[in-house]
């Protein structure tokens, strides 16, 4: 992002500001009503209320004796002249700024010219791409006298020899020149990443100076979000900040992004980050995903939200940053800030973008052997194992080519600020339209939003409003999993029949006067269908639509002391609908061979309102205190009807029924001793109280404590023994740069040391302490059990501490690190005991512990026109399961028991375990191949193998580990004059990650291994035996396969992000409008990857099947055009 573009957005208002400030100021008259005031607090006071800029020495008038002032709507003149009575002092108004000097400096600069003469200069300060700088400070240094730039970039100021100006402006680096006969006035701004004074939001929207926070805290703008953009616009932190791990979901466009911050810390519950908009913490979203069978993707509220609505995003990652939001923020934060309207000239931009997507790692196919078995053609099969093909009978089927097809995404937004200094108006509108690479798949999003900011009595009290309105609709968002899933069917089509025949999905059928799918391959055991009718007529639609409204009223009641109150509420209602069309996969339609439908209407409701009361006041020149005290409540309903059945088609299930109508979608028309009806839902509310309190001293040494207590409905019932929870934290930071007085800040401008503990509580279920009775949807009946109460519920508890530094030095360096602990305990989990009166026993032991470090580190200077910033992040984080269940005990007989292993789930005899001393990204193999005595694969007389279970747990075969070693991104941007480059390489270490994709692939014969081995004649085993190819693929990928051969390392290295953009001078446009133009692309080039799939990508958000893919939808390599207007 340039300058330019920020000091666009303050131009009018600064313009404005310097003509009427004085004007402004006799409007209101001074009060001030004080004994014991003095001379510098009352001149402070006197600045404050009239809006000038009043410039005096300290330490000179702090000698002076207190005053008594009596000043009632007194004006400037007349007030100064009290004040300042018998001090030796007098003033000068220039413009808008006062100067305070001695009464024998006003008569000797009229009587002799001994004294350094005022001055005018001029001057002119352009931006990082030659463009004028507008609204840029341009100060006297260790004064508050100064200008600021015009329309042109130019200024005027009354200077001394020997005086420093100073230039400044956010986001760039200050500069300073010495008036002196031969200086150069005419000013180049570069663009900085390391200011000291860097103001960040944190907690609850509080702000804070970068340099005084103990904790690690990474700040993103909302231009680097949308730079390259992503429907999600999560999707564009990954690299960008150390320490946080986002994967993409496999949903594709607008699909839900697993976002885990330092480990993952809970055995069954989310490990996923808060996410929190302008201080008030939105909602998750329902569902993280299907797995094995479901295949539908699914996206998350966050998705919905303007990109270009962001101002910017802090990354609160560890547990001290985001104490003060309670369990909700245990797995960490991203704080996001929006837009406003800006005092000033209005500001309008237009941005459009354009991006094309296709497939970017799918797995390898062969094409070089036909349908059949044991090398012989055999037309019906459902497998590829036949005779080699010729130039004669073969077709060159390959799925990237011949199904996948070429996607896009359009993006057009526009957003409107205005505002004068008591009223500012924002306004934004946007359209995303996108087509999937698979057939009619669709992601479509509408936002607007608009939102005004008022200040009155006196800019006391300010009154923000805002209200958004998004509409979403998605049609047929696949993850992963079998059913209704094309690419089963588009992945196994046999090689020696004709794709082009099955492209012709349906064929009319005169005797029922329909269409019917047209698919002669067969389901091959797996639901398969024609991939073209799944995409056409296996239709899966959501719609939705969102309101939210928010409101935050502040009032000053003293200079240092603020009192606020917001709230927003969230509403949101989904219509999701089935239609499967006469003649799916009767497995599908419940056995119907006329359709099946279903609509499913959803409601959220969420009503956020917090209070907030802040103190910040410096006491003398050595101590601050920024102390804030509040309370909120979060109150959030879910409710949801659901309609859904099979249409009556006459056949012995049906016996009875009248006939339905074929494909008529409608409930009336569904079989009624078959239809299931489900109405759920659920309301949970937390209120809270918190505080918090910063101390500094002498700028150097900082003090910070938090504490929360939440009183969460989870614990409202009636044998509860708890009723809330307290969370606290601590925090301290020293700037040692501060103590190292004769260190030259060229060489060092800051070290910091900082340490900070916390112990924050995860998020659990809902009905822990509140059991019920559950609905059985396979039965349509009651449960008649419960589960295990939990009446001394307590939280899980992550107890973590961090250590870091933050250096910047040599003007041009900024490197942080940061030493991570982290102590989960009291687990909540089901440990599968023996139960008779009740449906499951959840218990509370065991910990997991989350070690790590993260290291950032920037580079950014100039050489004339050209610049280059570079910046590298690494991190690393062991995960480690310190105790599972040792020496608990049974709640409901009191036994005392132990558990070593706990069976988390998985993909057939691919188990997620978890055992102490393990991780939680451990996955095992219940199954193996037959071996001899030796050691070796058992081959018997007949040159078969043979498959064999597992039995004994403490056997079972350990793949390897879901999670990573280390993540690294390195970025560069270079700039020259108008043009500039920037590119991300990520890279992940270490991690395995498991396809049994490939292994049906193999198992079907039509993936380029199995093709290589026939080429070859044999595979090779125990180390020089041959096995027939076709037998030794049948074996090992047959059933749920054997996963020791289909797991991959995760490592991989990529191009992630690239971004070629020229900005038009202003000029050239006769100074209309900035106009840029860009070329990005996203996943652009893999370097280093061996798994058949993108490991990065995910079909669940879920803790325990990361790393798996069975038919997943492939990661998107996308590349396009933003055009970007800005009037």
């Amino acid at each position: 992002m340039t300058c330019h573009c920020r000091l666009l957005s303050t131009l009018l208002a600064l313009f404005l500001l310097s003509a009427t400030a004085f004007a402004q100021a006799s409007k209101h008259g001074i009060n001030i009503q004080r004994n014991g005031i003095t001379v510098v607090e009352a001149l402070k006071e006197v600045e404050k209320q009239s809006g000038l800029s009043i410039g005096f020495n300290n330490s000179q008038l702090d000698k002076n004796a207190p005053l008594n002032l009596n000043l009632k709507d007194a004006d400037v003149a007349k007030s100064l002249k009290v004040i300042l009575a018998n001090t030796g002092y007098t003033y000068e108004i220039n413009d808008k700024y006062i100067k305070i000097i001695p009464n024998s400096t006003a008569s000797d600069t009229k009587a002799s010219d001994a004294a350094p003469r005022e001055e005018t200069v001029t001057g002119t300060v352009i931006d990082s791409t030659g463009e004028p700088a507008i609204g840029v400070s341009v100060m006297i240094k260790g004064t508050n006298l100064g200008a600021v730039t015009d329309l042109d970039g130019n200024y005027t100021i009354k200077v001394r020899p020997g005086d420093v100006i100073t230039y400044s402006y956010t986001g760039c680096a200050p500069q300073e020149v010495t008036v002196d006969p031969g200086a150069n006035y005419n000013i180049a701004l570069v663009e900085s990443t390391t200011q000291l004074d860097e103001v960040v939001v944190t907690a609850l929207g509080i702000r804070r100076e970068q340099k005084s926070l103990s904790y690690n805290v990474q700040q993103i703008t909302g231009d680097q979000l949308v730079e390259n953009k992503d429907a999600n616009f999560i999707n564009s932190l990954a690299g960008k900040v150390a320490g946080v791990n986002i994967n993409a979901s496999s949903s594709g466009v607008g699909g839900i992004s697993k976002v885990v911050m330092r480990g993952t810390k809970s055995i069954m519950q989310s490990s996923n980050a808060l996410y929190v908009i302008d201080g008030m913490p939105m909602r998750s979203g329902n569902s993280s995903g299907s797995t094995e069978f479901g295949s539908q993707g699914t996206s998350e509220p966050i998705a919905d939200i303007n990109p270009d609505d962001i101002e910017s995003m802090s990354v609160l990652s560890g547990a001290a940053a985001a104490a003060l939001y309670g369990s909700e923020a245990a797995n960490g934060a991203i704080v996001i800030t929006t837009k406003k309207g800006q005092k000033g000239k209005t500001n309008v931009t237009f941005s459009s973008n354009l991006n094309w997507d296709n497939a970017f790692i799918t797995p390898k196919f062969q094409d070089r052997y036909g349908t059949g078995t044991g090398g012989a053609i055999v037309s019906e099969s459902t497998r590829s194992w036949g005779a080699p093909l010729t130039s004669a009978n073969t077709y060159g089927y390959a799925p990237r080519d011949d199904y996948f097809q070429t996607g896009f995404v359009s993006t057009q937004a526009l957003t409107f600020s205005t505002g004068n200094e008591k009223n500012q108006t924002y306004a934004s509108a946007a359209a995303l339209n996108s087509k999937g690479m698979v057939p009619n798949n669709r992601y479509d999003r509408y936002n607007f939003t608009i939102r005004n900011t008022t200040s009155f009595l006196e800019d006391k009290m300010t009154l923000d409003l805002n209200a958004s309105y998004i509409h979403q609709t998605d049609r047929n968002m696949v993850n992963q999993g079998l059913y209704n899933n094309p690419l089963v069917g588009a992945y196994l089509f046999p090689r020696g029949n004709d794709w082009s025949d099955i492209q012709m999905y349906e064929r009319y059928d005169p005797q029922r006067k329909i269409n019917t799918q047209y698919w002669p391959v067969g389901d091959a055991g797996l639901t398969m269908q024609n991939p073209y009718w799944i995409n056409y007529r296996n239709l899966r639609q959501n719609s939705k639509d969102r309101y939210m409204l928010g409101a935050h009223l502040s009032y000053k009641v003293l200079p240092y002391l603020t009192l606020s109150g917001r709230v927003r509420i969230d509403n949101s209602n989904t219509d999701y609908t089935e239609k499967f069309f006469a003649t799916t996969n009767n497995q599908l339609t419940e056995l119907s061979d006329r359709g099946y439908y279903g609509i499913t209407r959803y409601k959220d409701k969420q009503i956020f309102a917090d209070f907030l009361a802040s103190f910040n006041k410096n006491f003398g020149d050595d101590w601050s205190v920024q102390a804030n005290f509040g309370g909120s409540i979060s109150d959030m309903r879910y409710d949801a009807l659901s309609v859904k059945g099979p249409i009556a088609d006459g056949s012995d299930k049906f016996a009875g029924e009248p006939v339905g109508l074929t494909n008529f979608f409608a409930v009336q028309n569904l079989s009624v001793p078959h239809l299931r009806t489900l109405q759920e839902g659920w309301r949970e509310q937390t209120q809270s109280l918190y505080a918090s309190v910063d101390i500094g001293y002498k700028s150097t040494y900082y003090l910070t404590l938090t504490g929360r207590n939440d009183w969460p409905s989870q614990l409202a019932g009636p044998n509860s023994k708890n009723s809330s929870f307290f969370y606290p934290s601590v925090g301290l930071s020293v700037l040692l740069n501060q103590l190292l007085k004769n260190v030259d800040p060229a060489y060092l401008s800051l070290w910091k040391v900082r340490a900070s503990y916390a112990s924050v509580g995860t998020a659990f279920n809902r009905y822990l302490a509140n059991p019920r009775y559950e609905w059985n949807e396979s039965t349509n009946t009651w449960s008649i059990l419960t589960q295990y109460p939990l009446y001394d519920l307590k939280p899980e508890r992550t107890n973590s501490f961090e250590l870091g530094m933050n250096f910047r030095f040599l003007k041009d360096f900024t490197f942080d690190v940061t030493y991570y602990h982290a102590d989960t305990k009291n687990q909540t989990f089901n440990p599968n005991l023996p139960v008779n009166e009740y449906s499951k026993i959840y218990i509370q032991t065991g910990s997991v512990r989350n070690s790590g470090m993260e290291f950032a580190f920037n580079y950014a200077h100039t050489w004339g026109d050209f610049t280059w910033d570079t910046g590298l992040t690494y991190s690393f984080n062991r995960n480690k399961i310190v105790e599972l269940a040792d020496n608990a005990y049974n709640p409901v007989t009191g036994e005392a028991f132990s558990s070593d292993v706990l069976d988390m789930g998985g993909l057939g005899s691919t188990r997620f375990l978890l055992k102490k001393g393990g991780s939680m990204g451990d996955i095992y193999s219940t199954i193996d191949l037959r071996r001899d005595s030796n050691g070796n694969i058992y081959v018997d007389e007949t040159q078969a193998i043979q498959t064999s279970a597992i039995q004994d747990k403490e056997d079972y075969v350990k793949l390897g580990s879901v999670l990573p070693k280390g993540n690294l991104a390195w970025t560069n941007t270079f700039r020259w004059k108008n043009l500039s480059l920037s590119c991300m390489f990520s890279a992940r270490f270490g991690g395995s990650v498991f396809s049994r994709t490939q292994a049906e692939l193999d198992y079907f014969g039509v993936s380029e291994a199995t093709a290589d081995a026939r080429d070859l004649g044999y595979v090779t085993i125990n180390g020089g035996d041959r096995i027939n190819p076709e037998t030794w693929y049948t074996t090992i990928a047959g059933g749920t396969c054997v996963p020791q051969y289909y797991i991959y390392s995760a490592t991989n290295i990529r191009l992630q992000d690239l971004n070629l953009t020229y900005a038009v001078p202003r000029r050239w446009l006769s100074n209309v409008c900035d106009v840029k133009v860009s070329f990005v692309g996203r996943n652009l080039w893999m370097l280093y990857n061996k798994a058949p799939f993108d490991p990065e990508s995910v079909a669940s958000t879920s803790n325990y099947y990361q790393g798996i893919d069975y038919y997943m939808m492939p990661s998107l390599r996308s590349f396009g055009f933003n055009l970007n207007f800005n009037f």
